[in-house]
């Protein structure tokens, strides 16, 4: 099916899910949730002092926040993918306003507190949203594919940040995030489980291209590949997390590729390739946890940054 077709078949389910979204989103405020008090004037050419904090969770603030930034490009992409009429460019806009609202929460938060360095977010910042590095999935199914995972991805990794930090503050406020990119979530799972129903040997595709070939938004992030590690190291985000809590709920139990029935003889091979990697990572993600039990809690373990590796 192409993309126009696909689009038209699932513009009632779009129009469904996006009055469902609607219907559960809550109002709320980011002056509401950030610790104004705290707040101190910044003097130029004095050194800002950071609080004691683990490097992987400044690391995870760090890309939480500039992944938020870099929204003008995603929103390009979804609308290209997507048109900017009916209820598709609806929720393109809403999707917008509500991941706008995050990025607002979260700067305003380590400004007050000042957790991160604020030279260095912005610079970060300006070389991130000047490159505009964003994936480009080829076709709708690709990426309505895509956006389930990375959705969910998001919103383990902000939860994770959140629970990471010791003030009550900030935890709230990655919280409040995290439920947010849930919602998002649900309604691209949702979308893409339709998608599989109307076009599944299509879908089938592009789910195998999307999981082989997944990268998390942040890595047009200045030293994405450090920062990788060091929020891997601090149990935020890692490749056992990607594979338990992405991968699979996804593949295993929200879209059960292996029972899917009339699949032409291009997607059941992928259905095929697909169990390969997925008992691969199974084995990879044991070994880990196996390793940390080992070493202790502290014991470093491999990054986001191999998860695409291991689809060749």
């Amino acid at each position: 099916m192409n993309d126009e077709t696909v689009l038209n078949d699932l513009a009632p389910a779009a129009e469904k899910l996006l009055e469902r979204h609607l219907g559960v989103a809550k109002e709320w405020f980011p002056h509401d949730m950030v610790p104004w008090s705290l707040g101190r004037d910044f003097i130029e050419g004095e050194e800002v002092e950071l609080p004691a904090m683990d490097e992987g969770v400044r690391s995870a603030l760090f890309v939480n926040l500039l992944t938020e930034d870099n929204l003008p490009y995603y929103f390009n992409d979804i609308e290209r993918m997507f048109g900017s009429d009916g209820a598709w460019g609806t929720w393109v806009r809403r999707w917008t306003a509500e991941e706008g609202r995050h990025s607002i929460v979260i700067r305003d938060y380590l400004t007050v507190t000042r957790q991160v360095d604020p030279i260095a977010l912005e610079r970060g910042r300006m070389e991130q949203v000047s490159g505009g590095v964003t994936p480009h999935p080829a076709t709708v199914a690709d990426g309505l594919a895509y956006l389930a995972m990375q959705e969910l991805a998001t919103r383990i990794a902000h939860h994770n940040t959140g629970k990471a930090l010791t003030d009550k503050a900030g935890y709230e406020i990655m919280k409040r995030v995290a439920a947010d990119e849930n919602l998002h979530y649900l309604f691209y799972r949702d979308i893409a489980t339709t998608c599989l129903e109307l076009d599944p040997s299509g879908t089938v595709m592009a789910i195998e291209r999307q999981v082989l070939g997944f990268d998390m938004p942040g890595t047009g992030i200045p030293n994405f590949t450090n920062h990788a590690r060091a929020i891997a190291k601090a149990g935020i985000y890692d490749l056992v997390i990607h594979y338990e809590t992405i991968l699979v709920p996804l593949i295993r139990r929200q879209w059960r590729l292996t029972e899917l029935e009339g699949l032409d003889g291009e997607a059941s091979a992928a259905v095929e390739r697909l169990e390969r990697y997925m008992a691969r990572l199974a084995k990879v993600a044991e070994r880990m946890k196996e390793r940390a039990a080992d070493r202790g809690a502290d014991a470093e373990q491999p990054a986001v940054e191999p998860i695409g590796a291991l689809a060749g």
